[in-house]
């Protein structure tokens, strides 16, 4: 069951957009109802379009129909401004500010529920569904490392690599960002070891080795960058990317 709680906060989509994005995001704050009073709040001028309470209560305050502010600053595949193509669905959790902590069944439940429904209605290809760290990795580390990425693949909402025993992508800064930016990453690739590396390597540990978040290219992160690059390049040729208009 859905409950409604219509948000001010957005504005229409532009036409020429298809919505190919789900961003998962954790709302940072004490309490659900903390949360909803300010994406809610006019002010603000943030929103998404569900919130799910950690009792699996889903809340809709913006309609699919319509652009929600929950993206920011955003850039993925070399495209900026989420909001307009995609959808956004916080959950509620106190987050890395506030006692992050592991996000419970009925939460995760409702979740998959609700993503199930918006992929059946949407043509979002699996290796874009996203947290809000992987397409704004200097502002954000939401939904973080405690999220199930892996439970949710099996369902088929994201991507999890199916084989990892691959060789490891080359320990250089300048190999490991093309690696990164094929598979999606907003990356520089200059060869150097700057702060913009590093988050961005911390953001894909959050996603998919998220055993240990230092930014550092070990060879299981490593290793793993390969395998979703391999993941990635077979859901590209299983679902072709449409020509369309570019964000700005």
């Amino acid at each position: 069951m859905i409950t409604d709680r219509e948000s001010p906060n957005f504005s229409a989509r532009p036409p020429g957009f298809d919505i190919d994005l789900l961003i998962l995001h954790y709302t940072g704050m004490g309490s659900a109802q903390a949360a909803i009073d300010r994406l809610c709040d006019p002010e603000a001028k943030v929103s998404a379009h569900y919130l799910i309470d950690e009792d699996g209560t889903v809340h809709r305050l913006v309609t699919e129909d319509k652009t929600a502010w929950h993206a920011g600053q955003s850039c993925w595949e070399g495209k900026i401004g989420m909001n307009q193509r995609s959808i956004g669905i916080e959950l509620v959790n106190p987050g890395h500010e506030h006692g992050y902590r592991d996000f419970p069944e009925a939460q995760m439940a409702a979740l998959e529920s609700l993503a199930l429904d918006i992929l059946g209605r949407h043509p979002i290809p699996r290796r874009q569904v996203l947290g809000h760290s992987d397409i704004a990795p200097m502002r954000k580390d939401d939904p973080g490392e405690l999220f199930p990425w892996e439970r949710f693949s099996r369902k088929g909402i994201g991507l999890w690599p199916q084989h990892v025993d691959l060789e490891p992508v080359s320990g250089t800064v300048r190999e490991i960002q093309n690696a990164l930016r094929s598979i999606g990453y907003c990356i520089p690739v200059d060869g150097q070891d700057s702060p913009v590396y590093r988050a961005i390597l911390k953001a894909f540990q959050r996603h998919w080795r998220p055993s240990r978040v230092d930014g550092s290219a070990d060879k299981e992160t490593r290793t793993m960058i390969a395998a979703v690059q391999v993941a990635v390049q077979a859901d590209m040729a299983a679902t072709p990317p449409k020509a369309g208009v570019c964000d700005h």
